[in-house]
C-alpha cells in the first residue's frame, strides 16, 4: 500500500494586497492646469478633513499622505499588488507631485457645487511654480491620468520617492472642467462640422484629447450628396491640431495653406475634396473604459446630413438653392398673437400618415404625407387650424438611432385577424418585431441636427434629399396655417462608451457625458446623459437649435426632460435665437417659442451640480414647463397610479359621479376635488406665482402659497412659462384615462361631454393650451401606458374618426402586464368603444373650444399684469358648487381694452353630472349671452344655457362647458 501526499501552495494576494481604494474609477478631478480636487471620501480610514486641513482652509503638515499625479500616454498604468504598474519607461513628467493645498476656492465650489467633498491638490512647488507647463498639461490629457495617494510617507511629502510609503489609493481623473478651462472660450466661437467657402467644403472636429485625427473622404459625385453609400477605400487626409482642440481640414480655394493652423504647409488636402462627398473621422484616442488608446471611426457630431441608416457624414451645403422646394420658401410663417395665444397639437411623424388609406402606400409615415392635400390627415389638420389651431409639435424628427431607416430592412406584424378586443395575440406580435420595424417614438438621439432618414420616402434617406423632404413638410404645414414645433432631446444619447451608437464619447471620452463621483456615466434619465453644463456640449445643443431654425424655419422647440439642463444654458440658446434676424438670417428669432419639461429628478436634483431649468425656476425667461398641477387635478390621482381606477379628479367625476372604487370618506373625497377644483382655477388664470384668488376653504392666498404634493402649486411669472395640458404621448389618452375613471356603465356620450369638460380646462386657460393628436377624435391605445415602441397598430390615429383605437388588443406586456387583469374587462366592454358619430359629436365640441379660444383676445392676455386685473372666478371660494368653475374676464377692468367688441367673457365649467343652477350677484345687471359659437355649435345640450340677468343666476347643463358673452354698447 501506498500513501502518496501532494502539496499545493497559493498565494493570496488579497490578503497581502487588498485593493487599493479607486482602482478603475475616475473620482479625482482636474480643474486647472495646477489645481485638482481629491474626494475626501479616498483618505485613509480613520482619517477625515481635519486630519488634512484646518478650519481656516490651510493644509496640515505632517499628515503622513503623499499625492503623485499619474500620466500614461499609451494606457496601461494600474495598481497591482500594492504598486502602480504599466507606466514604466515613460518620460518625465510621468509622476508628479502633487501638494495639499487646503479647501477649493470659493469660486471653485460656486460653479460645481458637487465638488465640496473635496480638497485641492496643487501641482506646483514649495514656491508656487507650476510643475507641468501648458504642452506637458495638454500631452497628459491626451493620455491616461491617475492620482495616487501614498501613506506613512517620510518628510518631506513633495518629494518625488515616496520611499516604502504603502499606496493607499490609486483613480482616475475627471477632466471636463479642465478641458473648459483650457479650450472653451476660443472652441465656442470657432466654426465646427462642415463649413463651405465657394461651393468647398472645410471640416473641423473638437476632439482635445486625440492623439490624431484622419478625415476619410468618398467622392459621391453629387454636390448634394442624395446618393448611397459609395464602395471602396476612403481617401485619407490627415487633420491639423489647433490650439482650441480642434482638428481641421482647410479645404478652402485660394487660401493661402495654413492660415490660422498650427502646421502651416500640412492644413490643406494635397487636392480640393467636392461639396457631397461622405466621410467619417478617424479618431486615436485614449479611452478610461478600455485603459488604452482606440482607433474610432464616427460621424462628425455637427453633422447635416447622413446616408442611410447613418453609416457616414455627408458634406452638403443647407445653402443650395436646389435643396429649397418651392413652397417652403415662398410660404410665409404663420403669425401666432403672443405665445400665451398658442394652441399646440402634439403629433408623431408615423402616427399621422402609417394608417391612413388616402395618402399613397409609399408617402405614409414619411415627411411627404403632410404634402397630400387630399388625404383625411391633411384635411383634419386644416379643419383645426381654421378652427384656431396654430403650433403642430412633432415629437422627435432629428436623427434617431432605433429605427431601420431603409424601408426593406424595417418588419412588419402579422396580426391575428380572430383576435378578439382583449387578447394578447396582437401585443406579441408588435412585440416580435418592434426593435426591427419602423415604429419609435424616437427618444434616443443619434445626430441632434440631422433629420431622421426613417421619415424619407425609400430611395431618398442619403445626404439632401431627406432635407428637401423635411422641408416640404414644413412648408406644407405653414401653407395649413400651422406653426412648427420640433422636440429636441439633448439631455441623454442613445450610448456611450464604446457602442457602435456612441459618438460623442468616441470622440472626446468623458467629456459630454455627465459623470458621477466614480466616473460612470449617469442615467437617471433612461439612457446615457449628457453634460450640457460642459462648454462645447452646450454649444453643440445650441448650435443645433440656430441650425433648426435658421435653416429649416421651424418656429419652436419643446426640450425633453429641461430640468436637467442648466436654466443658464436654456438662457443662451434663448439669447442665440435671438440674435437671428429676418435682413440676415431669414427668421425672426425673437418669435420662437421654447417650453419643455421642467421636471426636478436625478443627479442633478435640487439645483445639486447647477441651477436647473425646472418649474418655478425659469422666472423672466419666457420659457414654459408642463403644468402637471393642472394634468393631475383634473385627471385624479397620480401619473404612475398601479390602478388607474381608484381616484377620479375635477374632470373624472370626483364626488359627483363616483365610480364606487374610491374608499375614501366623503369629507375626504370632497377636501379632495376642492384642492384640485383650485388648482384647476389657477391654471386656466396660467398658474402665477403672484396670482390672487379666493380658495376652496375662503381664504385669498396666491399662487404661490397654494400647497400641492409639497411644494408651490404655481412656477410662472408670465402667463407663457406654463403650458397647460391633460394628455400627451407619455402615459395613457385622456379617452383611456375616462374608461378606466368614469362610472361603469356611463354611456359614450356622456363620455364625450367629459373628455371636452377636460380639453376645456387647457383651451379656455391663459397659458399655451396643448393637445395630444387625436384626443378631439376620443384616441385610444388599448389602455398603453407607455407606447414609445408599441408599434403603428397601438399608435397609429384613425384621422377619418370611424374607429379610435379602443380594444385593440392588451397592451404590450413588457410595460402593461402588471395591469392587464384590471385592463382586460375594459377592453371587453363593447359599450366602451365610441361609434363614428360619437367621435365626431367629441370632434364637433372639441373644434368649438378652439374656435372660442381663437375668437377673442381675452382668452390669451399674454400678460400677467391683465390677468390680474381681468380674470376672476365669481363665485368661488367655501361652499361653492362641488365640480364647477366659473371664470371671468372682464374687458372693462384694468384700463387697458383688449377686445373692443366684448366687454367680457364668462366661462362656466360643469364637471358635475347635475345642471348647475348659481346665483352670482356680483353679475346681476349685466347682459350675458350664449357664445354665438356654441348657439350655432354642434352640441345642442349646451344650448339649454341660461343667464338670467337680473338676478345673475347662470343655469348650464351637466357635463357642459359654456361660454357667455358680453358685447360692448354701441
Amino acid at each position: 500500500m501506498t500513501f502518496t501526499y501532494s502539496i499545493t501552495c497559493t498565494l493570496d494576494g488579497t490578503a497581502a494586497f487588498p485593493p487599493v481604494a479607486g482602482s478603475e474609477e475616475q473620482r479625482a478631478y482636474w480643474i486647472a492646469p495646477t489645481l485638482l480636487a481629491w474626494p475626501l471620501s479616498l483618505l485613509p480610514m480613520g482619517m477625515d478633513r481635519g486630519h488634512v486641513v484646518t478650519d481656516a482652509g490651510e493644509p496640515v503638515p505632517g499628515s503622513g499622505l503623499a499625492l503623485r499625479l499619474i500620466t500614461a500616454p499609451d494606457g496601461g498604468a494600474a495598481a497591482v499588488h500594492g504598486q502602480i504598474l504599466g507606466a514604466d519607461g515613460i518620460p518625465a513628467p510621468a509622476v508628479t507631485p502633487l501638494r495639499i493645498v487646503g479647501n477649493l476656492p470659493g469660486d471653485v465650489l460656486a460653479a460645481h457645487p458637487h465638488l465640496e467633498g473635496c480638497i485641492a491638490l496643487s501641482a506646483t512647488d514649495a514656491a508656487g511654480t507650476p510643475l507641468l507647463d501648458d504642452d506637458a498639461v495638454a500631452s497628459a490629457l491626451t493620455g491616461q491620468v491617475s492620482v495616487a495617494q501614498y501613506v506613512g510617507v517620510p518628510a518631506p511629502a513633495e518629494a518625488a520617492d515616496v520611499g516604502g510609503a504603502r499606496l493607499d489609493a490609486f483613480t482616475g481623473v475627471q477632466t471636463a472642467i479642465l478641458l473648459d478651462h483650457l479650450y472653451a472660450e476660443a472652441a465656442t466661437r470657432a466654426e465646427l462640422g462642415v463649413t463651405f467657402r465657394d461651393g468647398r467644403p472645410s471640416f473641423a472636429l473638437w476632439a482635445p484629447t486625440a492623439q490624431t485625427v484622419t478625415l476619410l473622404t468618398w467622392e459621391t459625385g453629387d454636390p448634394l450628396g442624395s446618393v448611397p453609400e459609395v464602395p471602396g477605400p476612403p481617401r485619407r487626409t490627415p487633420a491639423v491640431r489647433m490650439g482650441d482642440g480642434r482638428w481641421v481640414v482647410d479645404n478652402r480655394p485660394d487660401q493661402p495653406a495654413g492660415t490660422g493652423a498650427s502646421e502651416p504647409d500640412q492644413s490643406r488636402p494635397d487636392s480640393p475634396i467636392a461639396a457631397g462627398c461622405q466621410y467619417l473621422w478617424e479618431v486615436r484616442v485614449y479611452v478610461p473604459s478600455t485603459l488604452q488608446v482606440e482607433t474610432n471611426v464616427v460621424t462628425d457630431p455637427y453633422s447635416a446630413a447622413l446616408t442611410t441608416d447613418s453609416t457616414r457624414s455627408v458634406a452638403v451645403d443647407l445653402a443650395d438653392p436646389r435643396l429649397a422646394p418651392e413652397q417652403w420658401v415662398q410660404t410665409p410663417t404663420p403669425a401666432v398673437r403672443n405665445d400665451s395665444a398658442r394652441s399646440i397639437y402634439e403629433l408623431h411623424l408615423r402616427d399621422f400618415s402609417a394608417a391612413d388609406d388616402t395618402v399613397p402606400p409609399e408617402l405614409r409615415g414619411t415627411y411627404r404625407a403632410f404634402t397630400v392635400a387630399n388625404s383625411a390627415g391633411v384635411r383634419h389638420l386644416a379643419e383645426l387650424a381654421q378652427a384656431g389651431m396654430n403650433t403642430i409639435h412633432l415629437l422627435p424628427t432629428f436623427d434617431i438611432a432605433s429605427i431601420p431607416e431603409c424601408r426593406r430592412a424595417q418588419r412588419s406584424p402579422r396580426i391575428p385577424s380572430e383576435a378578439h378586443p382583449a387578447s394578447t395575440d396582437q401585443q406579441a406580435a408588435v412585440a416580435e418585431v418592434a426593435d426591427d420595424d419602423a415604429y419609435n417614438w424616437g427618444y434616443d438621439p443619434l445626430h441632434w441636427g440631422a433629420p431622421e432618414g426613417s421619415y424619407a420616402t425609400e430611395g431618398h434617406q442619403d445626404g439632401g434629399a431627406r432635407i428637401v423632404e423635411f422641408r416640404e413638410m414644413v412648408g406644407a404645414l405653414h401653407a395649413l396655417g400651422l406653426q412648427v414645433v420640433l422636440d429636441q432631446v439633448y439631455n441623454h444619447t442613445a450610448a456611450c462608451g464604446q457602442d457602435p451608437l456612441s459618438i460623442l464619447d468616441r470622440v472626446v471620452p468623458g467629456y459630454y457625458h455627465r459623470l458621477d463621483a466614480v466616473g460612470r456615466v449617469t442615467n437617471s434619465t433612461c439612457c446615457a446623459n449628457t453634460a450640457t453644463e460642459n462648454a462645447l456640449c452646450e454649444r453643440l445643443m445650441v448650435d443645433s437649435v440656430v441650425r433648426w431654425v435658421r435653416w429649416y424655419r421651424v418656429d419652436g422647440f419643446r426640450f425633453d426632460l429641461m430640468g436637467h439642463h442648466p436654466r443658464a444654458v436654456m438662457e443662451r440658446v434663448r439669447a442665440a435665437l435671438d440674435e437671428l434676424t429676418v435682413a440676415d438670417d431669414g427668421v425672426d428669432g425673437r418669435s420662437i417659442y421654447l417650453y419643455g419639461e421642467g421636471w426636478n429628478f436625478g443627479e442633478v436634483a435640487g439645483n445639486s451640480l447647477f441651477v436647473q431649468a425646472t418649474q418655478g425656476q425659469l422666472d423672466g425667461t419666457g420659457i414654459g414647463a408642463f403644468n402637471d398641477r393642472l394634468r393631475d387635478a383634473v385627471h385624479g390621482g397620480g401619473a404612475f397610479d398601479p390602478d388607474h381606477r381608484v381616484f377620479q379628479g375635477f374632470g373624472t367625476g370626483l364626488l359627483t359621479q363616483p365610480s364606487g372604487l374610491d374608499h375614501r370618506t366623503w369629507n375626504e373625497q370632497s377636501a379632495d376635488l376642492a384642492h384640485r377644483t383650485d388648482l384647476v382655477r389657477l391654471g386656466l388664470a396660467g398658474n402665477l406665482k403672484d396670482y390672487v384668488m379666493t380658495i376652496s376653504d375662503g381664504t385669498v392666498r396666491r399662487g404661490i402659497d397654494l400647497i400641492h404634493n409639497g411644494a408651490p402649486a404655481a412656477f410662472a411669472s408670465h402667463p407663457q412659462e406654463n403650458v397647460n395640458y391633460v394628455d400627451a404621448h407619455d402615459n395613457e389618452t385622456l379617452y383611456d384615462l375616462l374608461a378606466y375613471k368614469l362610472p361603469q356603465g356611463m354611456p359614450v356620450a356622456e363620455r364625450v361631454r367629459m373628455n371636452t369638460v377636460c380639453l376645456a380646462t387647457v383651451t379656455l386657460a391663459q397659458s399655451p393650451a396643448f393637445w395630444s393628436a387625436g384626443t378631439e377624435l376620443l384616441r385610444s391605445k388599448s389602455l398603453d401606458r407607455d407606447s414609445y415602441n408599441s408599434g403603428d397598430w397601438f399608435n397609429a390615429i384613425d384621422f377619418t374618426g370611424q374607429s379610435n383605437g379602443f380594444g385593440r388588443g392588451l397592451p404590450p406586456a413588457s410595460r402593461n402586464e402588471g395591469s392587464w387583469a384590471i385592463q382586460r374587462p375594459l377592453l371587453q366592454d363593447a359599450w366602451l368603444r365610441p361609434s363614428p358619430e360619437e367621435i365626431a359629436a367629441a370632434r364637433s365640441q372639441a373644434l368649438d373650444l378652439l374656435r372660442l379660444r381663437a375668437s377673442t383676445p381675452l382668452f390669451s392676455l399674454g400678460s400677467t399684469r391683465l390677468i390680474r386685473d381681468k380674470l376672476t372666478f365669481p363665485g368661488a371660494g367655501f361652499g361653492a358648487p362641488a365640480g364647477v368653475i366659473v371664470m371671468l374676464i372682464d374687458d372693462t377692468r384694468g384700463g387697458h381694452d383688449v377686445d373692443p367688441e366684448l366687454d367680457a367673457v364668462l366661462v362656466v365649467i360643469n364637471a358635475s353630472g347635475q345642471t348647475l343652477t348659481q346665483p352670482l350677484p356680483d353679475l346681476a345687471g349685466r347682459d350675458f349671452r350664449l357664445s354665438p359659437i356654441q348657439a350655432e355649435g354642434a352640441d345642442e345640450v349646451v344650448r339649454r344655457t341660461g343667464f338670467d340677468r337680473a338676478s345673475g343666476t347662470i343655469s348650464v347643463p351637466a357635463r357642459t362647458v359654456a361660454v357667455l358673452v358680453q358685447r360692448q354698447a354701441a
